[in-house]
This record gives C-alpha cells, sequence and structure tokens, in this order.
C-alpha cells in the first residue's frame, strides 16, 4: 500500500479498492486491517474470537490520512472482525467492514451476461437482500470506479467503492443495509473526466418522482393466491380465445387511486363490462408523467406514483382470481436522455449506439438501445421475462415495433446508416426481437403483440418460419381505414366503401388484434364519439355501429378506457375519465352496448375461435356499395355454428332487404345495435325472421330483415 493508493482512497478514484481495504496479510505472521472512515473521529478492530470462553479484543486502529484513513497491525491469520466507529458527534457504532468479504458474483452468470445469454440476469445484477444485508451490482464496463451512495453513508460518493468484476461489472456486499434502502451508483469514468449520480438500471423500486433514486426491494416475498389462473393459463390457447382487452392509464382511470384501490375498483368495473383482459400502459418508472409512462427509467419497477411492488402484484393477483388477464406496456424501442437513467451510463453510449443516426430518436428526443450488444440484449430480454415470471404477466405488448425495425424510421436521406447488405432493415433489431419471443414464448401460457404499424412480414409468424415470433400483431391497417370510414358524413361514404371491405383482403397474413388505442384519442385526433359526424343521435349510432363492427370482425379487440362511455373529449393523462357523462341516458345506454357486446362476444365460439383463418369468415354481400351496406358471415371450428351481421352504414332504414344464407330455419335476432336499450330508435326485426327458399347471394336460402339506421343487427340460427 502506497501513499498514492491512500490518496486514491480518499479522493474517490481507486479503481481497486480491494487492494487496499479489508483484511490484508503483511507476512507469515502479521495481518493489517485498512479501512475508510470519514464519518469516524476514532477506530478500533473488534476481533471476534471463537471458543466458549473466548471475549473479543480490541486494537485501536491509526489514522493515516486526516480524512479518514485508518490502519492497524495484528499478529497471526486474519479472522473475523467487526469495526467500531466514534463518529464526530460523539455516537459510538459498529461496522461489519464490508472490504472483508469475497466476491458475490459467480463468473459463470458474468460470463453468460457477456455472452448475451443471462436471460435472469434481474437475479445477478441490481441490489439484493442477503442473509446479513445487501448485495450491489452494476454493469460500467468504462468507468474508472463505481461506488454505492445513499442516506446510509450520508451519500458520501467515496466511501463505499466497488470491485471490478470480469466484462466491467462492478459488486459490493453491505453488511447491515436491507430492504427500503435508498442509494444511487456514483459512476467515474476512464473518459472524458465524466462523473454522475446514476439509478439502478435493474432496481426492483425507484423513489416516487420527482425523487429519483433507487430503493431496495425484496421482489420474492409476495404471497400470490392466482395458482388456479396460472394453471389454467399454461394450457390456454389465447389464438382460439375470446379476448376482449379495455387499455388502461392507471394514473387517469379514476385520478387519486393507488394499485390496491384500482384492485376493488378497476376490477370490479372490468369483470362488470366482461373484458377479458385490461391492458396497463407502461407501468415501468418513469419521470415525466406527460410520457404516460413511455419514456421508461426503472424498467424492472413498478412506478412508485400508486404503491409498492407488492401492491401492484396484489392488483394483478386480484385481476387473475376475477378471471381477467393482466397485459403490460413493454418499450424496448427507446429510452429518454434523464441524467440519472440509462444515457451515456459510463460516460460513454453503454445502452445505446454511440452515432446518433443509430442511436438516437430524434422525433422523440430519447435514445435507441444498442440491440446488437450482448449485455444490452440480456438486460432487455431479462426484463421481458421479470414481468412474465415475478409479477405474473400474462402478456407484453411491445411499442414502437416499426422503429426497431426500420433504420431509416422516421428520418431522412443522410441521417441514417445502412446496415450491412445496404438496406434499411435493422438486422440487430430484429435478431432481439427473434430471442426476446423465443424467451418470452417458454413462459407458460404467455403471449406477445406487436405494435407495428407498416407491412413487414411475417411478425406474428414463428422463429422458425422466419418470422418475428410475436403471438399478435396490431392492425393499424383496419384502425385507420375504420376512422377514416366513419368520420365521413353517411352521404359520401358510398365512395369510401373499399375502406370497411380492404381489411379482408390482408386479415389472414397475420395473427391481427383490432386496436382502438390512446394514440387514436389525443393530440388533435378527438374522442371516439367526436369523431363521428352529424348531431348527436347519428354520433352515438355511428359509434354503436362501429363498435360492433369491429367486435364482429375477425381478430381480437382493445379499446381504450373512456369510449365505451362515449367519452366526448380527448383523453387528458392529468384527469379522470368523465364518469359522471353516465347521467345521461345517450352516455349509460352506449356503456350497455360495450357490456353486450363483451357477453354476445364471450358466448359465441364463431366470434372468436377462428380469428386468423379464412375458413372463420365470409362474405355475404360487400357489392351495396350504393346503400352502405355489408353482411357477412363469422364460423366457430364447427361450421356449423355461425353468426349473420347486417351492417347498414347510412341513417336510411331498409325493409324487406333479403340475404342470403347458409341453412333453412329460424334467425334470431341476438343483436340490435339500434335497441332502445343502447340508446337507438328502436326499429328492427321482432327477435326472428325465418328463412325463406329464395335464391340470394349464390345461397338456396334467404332471409328478409330490416336494416335499422346506422346500426349492426346479428342474427343466430336456432
Amino acid at each position: 500500500m502506497t501513499s498514492q493508493e491512500i490518496e486514491a482512497i480518499v479522493g474517490g478514484y481507486h479503481g481497486d479498492p480491494f487492494h487496499v481495504l479489508g483484511p490484508h496479510s503483511v507476512t507469515r505472521k502479521k495481518w493489517e486491517v485498512r479501512a475508510f472512515l470519514p464519518q469516524a473521529e476514532s477506530a478500533a478492530v473488534v476481533l471476534i474470537e471463537t471458543g466458549q470462553d473466548a471475549g473479543p479484543a480490541t486494537a485501536v486502529m491509526e489514522k493515516l490520512h486526516p480524512d479518514g484513513f485508518y490502519c492497524v497491525s495484528l499478529p497471526g491469520a486474519p479472522v473475523a472482525y467487526t469495526i467500531r466507529a466514534r463518529l464526530w458527534d460523539g455516537r459510538e457504532i459498529e461496522i461489519d467492514d464490508p472490504y472483508r468479504y469475497g466476491p458475490q458474483i459467480s463468473d459463470s452468470d458474468l460470463y453468460l451476461h457477456t455472452e448475451g445469454t443471462l436471460f435472469e440476469a434481474y437475479r445477478t445484477l441490481g441490489a439484493h437482500v442477503t442473509e446479513g444485508g445487501v448485495r450491489f451490482a452494476v454493469w460500467a464496463p468504462n468507468a474508472l470506479n463505481v461506488t454505492v451512495a445513499g442516506e446510509f453513508n450520508e451519500w458520501d460518493i467515496r466511501r463505499h467503492p466497488m470491485r471490478w468484476r470480469n466484462g466491467g461489472v462492478w459488486e459490493l456486499f453491505i453488511p447491515g443495509l436491507g430492504e427500503g434502502t435508498i442509494y444511487k451508483y456514483y459512476v467515474r469514468s476512464k473518459i472524458g473526466g465524466y462523473q454522475q449520480l446514476k439509478a439502478d438500471p435493474y432496481a426492483f423500486l425507484c423513489e416516487a418522482p420527482p425523487k429519483s433514486a433507487s430503493v431496495v426491494w425484496k421482489c420474492d416475498k409476495y404471497q400470490w393466491g392466482d395458482a388456479a389462473w396460472m394453471e389454467s393459463r399454461a394450457t390456454k390457447d389465447w389464438l382460439k380465445s375470446p379476448m376482449s382487452v379495455y387499455e388502461v392509464h392507471a394514473g387517469s382511470w379514476l385520478r387519486g387511486l393507488s394499485y390496491r384501490e384500482l384492485a376493488v375498483k378497476l376490477v370490479e368495473y372490468v369483470k362488470l363490462m366482461g373484458y377479458t383482459h385490461i391492458e396497463f400502459l407502461p407501468i415501468m418508472e418513469h419521470p415525466f408523467a406527460g410520457s404516460w409512462g413511455y419514456q421508461v427509467i426503472g424498467y424492472f419497477a413498478p412506478t412508485a406514483r400508486f404503491g409498492t411492488p407488492d401492491d401492484f402484484k396484489y392488483l394483478v393477483d386480484c385481476c387473475h382470481r376475477a378471471g381477467i388477464g393482466v397485459i403490460v406496456d413493454w418499450v424496448p424501442a427507446h429510452f429518454p436522455k434523464d441524467a440519472h437513467g440509462l444515457d451515456f451510463f459510463d460516460g460513454t453510449a453503454l445502452y445505446e449506439h454511440a452515432d446518433p443516426r443509430k442511436g438516437e430518436q430524434r422525433e422523440w428526443g430519447t435514445k435507441i438501445f444498442n440491440y446488437g450488444r450482448n449485455e444490452v440484449r440480456s438486460f432487455l430480454v431479462s426484463n421481458a421475462l421479470f414481468w412474465l415470471k415475478e409479477y405474473h404477466i400474462d402478456g407484453l405488448r411491445v411499442d414502437a415495433v416499426a422503429s426497431m425495425l426500420y433504420l431509416d424510421y422516421s428520418r431522412k436521406a443522410g441521417e441514417w446508416i445502412p446496415n450491412q447488405y445496404g438496406g434499411n432493415e435493422n438486422l440487430e433489431a430484429i435478431e432481439f426481437l427473434r430471442t426476446f419471443n423465443v424467451q418470452a414464448h417458454k413462459v407458460p401460457g404467455a403471449f406477445t403483440a406487436a405494435e407495428e404499424s407498416t407491412a413487414f412480414s411475417g411478425v406474428s409468424r414463428p422463429v422458425y418460419l422466419n418470422g418475428l415470433g410475436f403471438t399478435m400483431k396490431w392492425n393499424m391497417g383496419w384502425m385507420h381505414d375504420m376512422l377514416d370510414y366513419f368520420s365521413y358524413d353517411p352521404v359520401y361514404r358510398k365512395f369510401h366503401h373499399n375502406d370497411i371491405t380492404f381489411s379482408m383482403v390482408y386479415a389472414f397474413t397475420e395473427n391481427f388484434v383490432l386496436p382502438v388505442s390512446h394514440d387514436e384519442v389525443v393530440h388533435g385526433k378527438h374522442s371516439l364519439l367526436s369523431k363521428m359526424p352529424g348531431d348527436e343521435w347519428r354520433q352515438f349510432a355511428n359509434v354503436r355501429a362501429f363498435l360492433a363492427y369491429m367486435w364482429a370482425h375477425p381478430g381480437k379487440k382493445l379499446l381504450f378506457m373512456g369510449q365505451e362511455i362515449g367519452q366526448r373529449d380527448e383523453w387528458n393523462h392529468d384527469a379522470s375519465i368523465p364518469w359522471e357523462v353516465l347521467e345521461f341516458d345517450y352516455h349509460r345506454k352506449l356503456q350497455n352496448l360495450a357490456r353486450e357486446l363483451n357477453r354476445i362476444y364471450r358466448a359465441n365460439p364463431a366470434m372468436y375461435e377462428v380469428d386468423f383463418h379464412y375458413s372463420g369468415f365470409e362474405w355475404v354481400d360487400f357489392h351495396d356499395w350504393e346503400s352502405s351496406i355489408i353482411a357477412f358471415l363469422r364460423r366457430a371450428e364447427n361450421p356449423k355454428d355461425f353468426l349473420l351481421f347486417c351492417c347498414n352504414f347510412t341513417p336510411v332504414p331498409r325493409q324487406g332487404y333479403e340475404f342470403g344464407v347458409p341453412e333453412e330455419g329460424f334467425y334470431e335476432e341476438i343483436l340490435n345495435t339500434d335497441s332502445e336499450a343502447f340508446g337507438g330508435s328502436n326499429i328492427g326485426n321482432g327477435g326472428m325472421v325465418s328463412s325463406r327458399p329464395i335464391p340470394r347471394h349464390n345461397r338456396a336460402q334467404s332471409i328478409a330483415v330490416t336494416l335499422p339506421p346506422l346500426a349492426v343487427v346479428a342474427f343466430r340460427k336456432r
């Protein structure tokens, strides 16, 4: 030990603190204990001897540096000890020296992390409560040194330097700490003099914003009560099951609710409405509420705005016990530039690309992950598995997949770098997504969904068939076509008839989800109700027809909160859904329709069993563009189980309109969106019609029905 090394320890820039601090054999018969205790006026080593009558032996330490570097020489070989320190305020404390403990992380874990295959890296990196203290570990390969700072050491960035391990991982076991410890890592880079306090990328809990420190949390102590759900989920085929998703922003469904309050009120509401799943906008910790959670800092931490990690587990648990699945938005496409986050983590572009043409998403003001870096791949895949395994999340909806797939996404010429073959595909991101999906689908019953807005081939096809491996893909084309179509005054809809039929050209090329998401009811796009033309009656009638066609169309369903009650204003993340509108008939009856659509949907396999194959859909008639009328069949796996849907997208009632039907018999009207119960004019078919041997639409039998204005009617053969 040299004076320069002591100065480096005292100055907080020594890169190998275990070489200096802790117990060290000096000769065969002599050893030393060295400690940096700037908070202490004096210090002594207390030897922990063994034997029935043995008592502690105390050796006073010498202060070798005025800032608090202490040392004492002792005879014999090193034994266990503690340090008794007298603080400047006169208090006396006992310290279990962190620097007497050996390495904490296995070499095999470090190897797998460097290889990019440590797919449960959250068990190795981050802060973990172990017997007697907390083990900290962080990846920062270009750091000169890393220290742990927090309330436990008065945020002194010099006092707890970490040990460097292979692959650039820094670790330290600090005895005496436990759950609730607030901390950050102080990273001093080898490059450019960069120094910064960083939140733990693997933290299981963060302070509630605007605070930004990490918090030690035991992630495995919650007692789950959803064993029956998890067992059933493992054998579930979601592609052949009803999936009606209620998309929720936890902070604005009803302002002021905690996770545990949502576990009561939200779960009761969703169960009452008949949805099969809740999808939460990103629940991970994010500094800026206005990002809706899409600019994530704490990838492994549910936001502390609404409670603890166990509180969020309780919410998921309650959903499962009520028979409701849980999907969370997952954001591997980008991350924010907040100084305490992943950006420039060790003074270099560690998680991102150094070149902004690959590493920055300027449209959003965020950074892009370096998907080709092994350790980044471990981080992201581990994060996905963390939510699926530790939080029992049923599905991950992956945000902004298109921005990951294309190097020129939202970039002008000269602002992007082609791949090695000269193309615009991000080959590293494609390989990462395939790896993610393969690993995610190893979790029994888990599924993934991609928000992908281009015609990229095979998004929801298996990896072994050269697809990306997602379970499902959002059908953005259908959504835009339908919202455009319904925005036209009905008198002009005949000129846009293809908008409502074109989706069937490609409906079975992917496993589609039909979304009307949060993105479609903000930023001047208007709410679903306000998109509709006409007076109040026509607006509500249009919404009813829109939703019924959406539920009848092949594909799983997703509706953003508030649209089911006819919210008129755009969604505002700072305000609750305007539940007060349910005092008015139109809004309350629209909610009735949404509930009834879910009931009919779940009760009829023809509406969900064959969503992704042409055998589940059959046109009856789509040629009457002049009247804006279409009709089609939906079939279950048993082709004898079918429903007929007839849609009239103009406000003109049609009497005696004839449609061919597959079989002779009585056809029960199971849905009429013009029913008075839903706010309509109550024009209908008296509950039933009978087929006649009059050929129509290449079928020997037909029925003559009344088509209500701006409405969808559905029939089931008795």
